[in-house]
């Protein structure tokens, strides 16, 4: 497989931006990243994006131009931004293209998502018992996570603090004003153990990538950054997933810990070799629980990660450095590149009063998507 480099990077803010649509913002980013790029949308080649809540993405060649190029439309829940990019990245590798964007954009309603249980394959009766309210569902799989490993829930505090104090240093953020440990913990709580500041919430953004091949790479002088892998993984039996109508009595596997097995054996490196990450943070919960899935720690070493400040801006692996989807809200199609987004500005040495320390040569991407799926890319530079 051909190497592929990523070029160029735009983004719109992510929170309410009430005078433009889902596509007017992904148009936004998809021009920021030509811009970036030093390109024209005459000269892709071929295109993947999403939208949940917005309309099909690829409804923006109304906007960027009929060019004739073809345009893929991903959804994946959650992990469409990666979808959208493990595609793009898959049609210039196999030598089929030698230039392509990523895009995903959204615009959602207020108040938490609630899907309709017929959309997978679940009866009426589910819905009915408020478990399609992803709320709940996290709240309860984190609560046996806690039990079962001694997290605490001023770990669970410690996170979101993280995530507001980066976010105040991030442009395109939603939520920027710091926010202490006391107030977090004290906000009202919505589903135990997670009160109001430890959940992100749907929300608005654009993101777009452009993906070159080495030759293209060469040819334009880019200020390139390696892709090392992108893998996507499904759900195995025995999983314990949002929108599952029951679980295993014997814990299965996960598709984070398959997606990020693949990513590391095809980029050829460990964990260990990672300089920054930036994890699917649902809720403060579902950041824990992926540090040990995506084999950063062990399960339950977490808490003592948090209180010496290990996924700090300035410790040893630095999670979520512009304040993950509980500063950025997540609007579904664009969450996912937003991580990606944020990994190439930093490995650009670009990302202002949050970069990180020193020369970062790694950066990891995690996404997580209903019913049960997982998106990882590694880059480098």
């Amino acid at each position: 497989m051909n190497k592929v480099y990523i070029i160029g990077a735009g983004i719109h803010p992510f929170g309410r931006t009430e005078e433009r649509s889902g596509r007017d913002q992904g148009v936004y980013a998809a021009r920021q990243a030509l811009k970036d790029a030093n390109l024209e949308w005459k000269d892709i080649q071929f295109a993947a994006g999403g939208s949940m809540a917005a309309g099909n993405a690829d409804v923006m060649l109304n906007d960027l131009g009929l060019t004739g190029a073809p345009f893929i439309n991903v959804f994946n829940g959650c992990a469409t931004g990666g979808s959208a990019l493990s595609t793009a990245q898959s049609a210039i590798a196999s030598g089929q293209y030698d230039i392509a964007m990523a895009v995903g954009f959204d615009k959602h309603p207020r108040g938490a998502f609630n899907a309709n249980p017929k959309s997978f394959g679940l009866p009426d009766w589910y819905g009915q018992t408020g478990m399609m309210l992803t709320t709940q569902f996290f709240a309860l799989k984190l609560q046996r996570y806690m039990h079962l490993h001694g997290i605490s829930r001023e770990t669970l505090g410690r996170v979101a603090e993280k995530s507001f104090r980066n976010g105040a240093m991030a442009e395109h953020a939603w939520r920027r004003t710091p926010m202490d440990l006391e107030t977090i913990l004290d906000s009202p709580m919505i589903n135990h153990p997670l009160s109001k500041f430890m959940f992100c919430a749907p929300a608005e953004g654009g993101v777009a990538l452009i993906l070159a091949s080495e030759k293209k790479v060469r040819e334009l002088g880019s200020d390139a950054v390696g892709i090392a892998s992108v893998a996507i993984r499904s759900r195995p039996p025995g999983s314990f997933e949002v929108y599952a109508p029951a679980i295993d009595v014997i814990e299965g596997g996960k598709p984070t810990v398959l997606a990020s097995q693949a990513a590391f054996e095809i980029a050829g490196i460990g964990p260990e070799d990672i300089d920054i990450a930036q994890l699917q943070d649902t809720e403060s919960g579902a950041e824990i629980m992926h540090m040990a899935e995506n084999g950063f720690c062990k399960d339950g070493e977490q808490e003592q990660w948090l209180a010496e400040g290990r996924t700090e801006i300035t410790g040893s692996l630095p999670v979520n450095t512009d304040g993950g989807c509980i500063a950025n809200g997540e609007p579904i199609g664009a969450t996912g590149l937003r991580q990606v987004y944020e990994n190439v500005t930093q490995l650009r040495g670009r990302a202002g009063a949050r970069q990180v320390s020193g020369k970062a040569k790694t950066a990891y991407s995690h996404v997580y998507g209903a019913p049960g799926l997982s998106g990882v890319a590694i880059l480098e530079v």
